[in-house]
């Protein structure tokens, strides 16, 4: 039977591997549950969310069977991919530690992890791993995603929020703090790992930033902010000289999301220039346009890799129409 236990602690889910594993249920069968099954089985209202999540992530999973001819494991690929790291972690754990008893500790620390966690499965991340109070997330990896650095700051501000909510036996409010990183990173693909880990730089900023942040505080890296755009309130947290970097690196703080018109407009407001060698899509959108504006219907789906540029072509040919009658629905 392939063990549940480590993918349900992933989750924070650890304390149903009793009644799922009385029930026959082993990750095989995991990702054919139904949310009346969870149910039955006494999944709360957020659990069963949270587990159904998690089961597609399972069921498109690549298994191979040893039964088929196939070999039983499959050779390793490296990868390099961009990859937004996010670091949590609570905030005065040492002193915690000496004040508690360990089982209301350890009570403590799951609660603390079940609301990352379900944080984390809201925006689409994947926990990598638990260090000791520590919680590491990737966006971007194992599956790619778009607004993978977006995902991950909303994610750390709400586990902020989430954690602010708990409160410790004597009735004090639980605090944390979370760096977030984006870079490129090394991963490898295949083979029988079990642990989804990367290498580069990218999680050790994350940390670092992490280890600086204030009580309550979500600091970034330049790349993260800038791939971010005006999506979010960010206010100049000063260079600062982190262990294992060679130069100074400018930090930022966030805090708080912002409403915008455009996606485009937000994240490309600085940067925003020509479009290069895109001159064939250009010209199909506007005849569509102008077909539909003479009364011959259109509807055009446009589709493409994360960043190939969708949003900026939409823009261009909003720029393009601007001066005609229409009503622009984002």
């Amino acid at each position: 039977m392939s063990d549940i236990k480590p993918w349900l602690e992933s989750l924070g889910l650890a304390k149903y591997h009793e009644v799922l594993t009385d029930n026959d249920i082993d990750l095989t069968v995991a990702s054919e549950l139904t949310e009346q099954d969870l149910d039955k089985l006494g999944l709360t209202l957020g659990h069963r969310r949270k587990f159904m999540a998690a089961a597609v992530k399972l069921r498109s999973s690549t298994v191979v069977p040893a039964d088929r001819g196939l070999p039983a494991q499959l050779p390793q690929q490296v990868q390099r991919r961009q990859v937004t790291v996010v670091f949590t972690d609570l905030v005065g754990s040492t002193a915690l530690a000496r004040q508690l008893d360990p089982e209301d500790l350890d009570e403590l620390l799951r609660r603390y992890r079940e609301a990352c966690a379900a944080v984390i499965a809201k925006f689409d991340g994947y926990i990598a791993q638990y260090l000791g109070d520590g919680v590491l997330a990737y966006f971007g990896y194992p599956q790619a995603q778009e607004q993978s650095a977006e995902r991950a700051i909303r994610s750390a501000l709400e586990i902020v929020a989430a954690v602010a909510r708990l409160k410790r036996p004597d009735g004090e409010v639980l605090q944390a703090r979370v760096g977030v990183a984006t870079g490129v990173v090394v991963s490898q693909v295949g083979g029988d790992q079990r642990e989804q880990t990367v290498v580069g730089e990218t999680p050790n900023l994350a940390a670092r930033l992490q280890a600086l942040a204030a009580p309550g505080a979500v600091l970034v890296s330049p790349t993260t902010r800038q791939l971010t755009g005006n999506f979010f309130e960010y206010v100049p947290a000063g260079e600062h000289s982190l262990k294992g970097f060679d130069e100074p690196v400018a930090v930022w703080q966030v805090r708080r999301e912002l409403t915008v018109q455009s996606r485009f407009a937000a994240r490309h407001s600085a940067l925003a220039g020509p479009i290069v060698s895109r001159e064939r899509e250009q010209a199909f959108l506007l005849d569509s346009w102008q077909r539909a504006a003479g009364g011959n219907g259109h509807l055009v789906l446009l589709g493409g890799e994360a960043g190939m540029g969708k949003s900026r072509l939409l823009e261009a040919l909003a720029e393009r129409v601007g001066g005609t009658p229409h009503r622009l629905l984002r």
